[in-house]
């Protein structure tokens, strides 16, 4: 079978680098890290694993940054290569299992893609975060049965869901519903990520919250917000026309199109009785501000825009992934003790009374009715069409990409 893999090559890694400050189609070229590999059926690793066959494969933020080049050398050592990419995933369970674990064959999946102590082979003794209910802090990424990886997507021993087929612990499985569709159900990993960075703190009534950014995490945590009841009000930051509108359907009180410079801090001021002030030198801040921000976007122009829009007191919430932010004025941090808080993958919390993974959560809001992502997902493309995959998904304004997916053919 094909599958997309990432490449361990400090050469294509350089070639790449430097050609794609001409064309990003190199980072997809043929000398490029990012391959389109034969690869045989990967061995199960030990009798708790099965095979999932792959419907869809989300294309999403992390991937693109892994394929353009731009995810932080830290997280290296959290990988092992040749990886096959696709964390984002709803598949079947093969009929090549010889235990389906108490699963059907053909039933419909999603994984939550951590591979943490029990998927490693610790499940006795599991490290600290684990036991305490925080399996994305997990201190084994790096050893047990696995080779390194955080994530079903970057474990070059479990595959991806960019491929036809892909390998689950049982303990990652989640069951569907028949009426939780599969481009709903392929959207519940990125809303399962929302639910962990709102319900770490989860915001108050009455509070006024921004959200940075309408791509598909913006979007998710918007959802999540509502999802869980919470009646906040809400201010949601689009570029484009389509996202403004999706921004409504799933509850933003108002989406506002940010003007240029000080125009967009006055956008925010405006809204909340809050003053603009302007240095001698420098970029203005907002005196006064909302009362938190979920930064969805990751870049560093969002990031300082972020930290200068937060009241005193308040907090940024970190849910986009900042790759290696520069020109970030931190001030903010120390004089107006504002909280940062970072989030990562899915975590344990509880919620109307039980203890409940946000993985498992997000499927379950799907059950009941209390959000459909379905329409989130604009654009299918096969395998072996990754170019063309990659070129729209990286033009979203212009082809109106919520998100983007890779679909398969099922046994």
């Amino acid at each position: 079978m094909q599958a997309l893999q990432f490449v361990e090559s400090v050469p294509r890694y350089a070639a790449t680098k430097a050609a794609g400050m001409l064309s990003s189609t190199a980072f997809w070229s043929r000398a490029a890290c990012l391959q389109l590999n034969d690869i045989r059926q990967l061995p199960l690793p030990d009798a708790d694993w099965l095979r999932v066959d792959t419907r869809y494969g989300g294309i999403c933020g992390t991937d693109i940054s892994t394929v353009l080049l731009q995810s932080s050398l830290a997280l290296e050592p959290y990988t092992s290569m040749p990886f096959t990419l696709g964390h984002e995933n709803v598949g079947r369970i093969s009929r090549n299992n010889d235990d389906g674990h108490g699963f059907e064959p053909q039933q419909r999946v999603v994984i939550n893609p951590l591979l943490a102590c029990e998927q490693r082979g610790f499940a006795a003794d599991p490290c600290s975060m684990c036991s305490s209910g925080r399996p994305n802090l997990c201190a084994r990424f790096r050893v047990g049965t696995l080779s390194p990886g955080m994530l079903t997507g970057f474990c070059r021993d479990t595959g991806g869901s960019w491929s036809p087929q892909f390998l689950a612990h049982r303990s990652q499985v989640i069951p569907l519903p028949d009426h939780v569709s599969d481009e709903a159900a392929v959207i519940a990993e990125p809303f399962g990520i929302a639910l962990h960075a709102v319900l770490r703190h989860p915001p108050a009534d009455d509070e006024t919250i921004l959200i940075m950014g309408s791509g598909v995490m913006g979007l998710v945590t918007l959802a999540a917000i509502r999802a869980i009841g919470c009646t906040s009000r809400i201010l949601m930051t689009a570029r484009h026309p389509y996202q403004v509108e999706m921004a409504k359907q799933l509850g933003a009180d108002e989406v506002i199109r940010p003007e240029r410079g000080v125009g967009f801090y006055r956008q925010i001021a405006d809204r909340v009785n809050a003053e603009v002030i302007k240095p001698v030198l420098g970029k203005h801040i907002v005196q006064g501000g909302v009362d938190r921000v979920y930064e969805c976007v990751g870049s560093n122009s969002t990031l300082d825009d972020a930290l200068r829009l937060i009241r005193p007191g308040g907090m940024l919430v970190l849910v986009g992934i900042p790759k290696m932010p520069s020109d970030v004025d931190w001030t903010p941090i120390w004089f107006h003790e504002v909280d940062v808080q970072g989030s990562f993958g899915y975590g344990v919390h509880e919620l109307a009374g039980r203890s409940v993974d946000t993985m498992q959560l997000a499927v379950d809001l799907m059950a009941e009715g209390r959000v459909d992502l379905a329409p989130l997902v604009t654009h299918r493309f096969r395998l072996d069409d990754y170019a063309n995959a990659f070129a729209t998904a990286t033009s979203r304004g212009r082809n109106n990409v919520i998100r983007a997916v890779f679909e398969f053919d099922q046994p």
